[in-house]
């Protein structure tokens, strides 16, 4: 459909929490997901919430094969997940490197649980329940913040981690 303009942190959209989609089979949905799809494979991108193209509906999608970005990262099978929840399996937190596609050029280090349950629905309406851990359950934690307003950088416990990607010691 066509690549959209990602919002930058600043900006007080990405800021709100997202309304729930009410039908997954609306025409409306069905467009914001392919938009989200070029606009995400554009940036070359792991996850892409809707708020960071301004739409204000809980609506994720993430995966990948090889990126650029994370080279030692194991696949993601590509997943569109509307309305998701996370449930915690295992509390302990884990340090990983993330940067964001509203964040040009930035990474932090971002404290995540190490073990998470995600439910939610598929663009055909059908029910996705899923186990993550790793990066896996990483992205889907990240995608998810910007659903709640959440930005990565409000969840780093040590700013020293946080900076430019051609100039931190990664």
């Amino acid at each position: 459909m066509s690549v959209r303009e990602i919002l930058k942190m600043g900006d007080s959209r990405l800021l709100q929490p997202a309304v729930e989609v009410c039908d997954v089979h609306t025409a409306e949905i069905k467009m914001l997901v392919e938009d989200m799809r070029d606009t995400m494979r554009e940036r070359a991108g792991l996850g892409l919430a809707a708020p960071q193209i301004g739409v204000s509906l809980r609506v994720i999608i993430f995966g990948f094969k090889d990126n650029p970005r994370y080279p030692d990262v194991a696949e993601v099978a590509q997943t569109v997940l509307v309305n998701p929840e996370i449930s915690v399996l295992d509390a302990s937190l884990v340090y990983g490197w993330e940067a964001c596609l509203s964040l040009p050029g930035l990474r932090g280090r971002v404290p995540r649980f190490s073990k998470i349950r995600y439910t939610g629905f598929a663009a055909d309406g059908s029910r996705i329940e899923r186990e993550a851990e790793g990066f896996h359950a990483r992205v889907v934690q990240h995608e998810c913040d910007h659903l709640d307003g959440v930005l990565y950088p409000m969840r780093m416990d040590d700013m020293r981690d946080f900076g430019f990607e051609d100039t931190l010691d990664l």
